[in-house]
């Protein structure tokens, strides 16, 4: 089963453009690495839940949108050994991020099932 890279990231909603331009180039870099396909998606219906929700979880500000986006790997040794190399690409790591990483969550996840 596949692997995946899962991040809810909160963007300026003014940084649209901006962050689908970042997702394009580092869709290369990842797909260069092994990837298998990269998702992307701009928050539209994102409700504020009573206990927790994704706005909570980023610690969204007001003008910003929840981001949810994740990479698929053939597998976890190809995701790690990607994510190696990646850090050390001066073309990714020199790539201004159009959002707050710090507020980014992320996690690797096995595929139990797919249908």
């Amino acid at each position: 089963m596949s692997f995946l890279d899962i991040t809810v990231i909160p963007v300026p909603a003014g940084n649209k453009a901006a962050y689908i331009e970042h997702s394009r180039k580092t869709t290369v870099f990842f797909k260069e690495a092994g990837a298998t396909s990269i998702t992307e998606c701009w928050g539209e219906d994102v409700p504020e839940g009573k206990v927790t929700d994704f706005r909570k979880a980023v610690d969204l500000k007001d003008g910003e949108v929840v981001c949810v986006g994740w990479i698929t790997w053939p597998d976890k040794a190809v995701r790690d050994a990607a994510w190696e190399t990646l850090m050390t690409d001066e073309r990714m790591m020199g790539m201004e991020m159009p959002f707050d990483g710090k507020r980014m969550i992320f996690g690797g996840f096995d595929v139990i099932a797919e249908g």
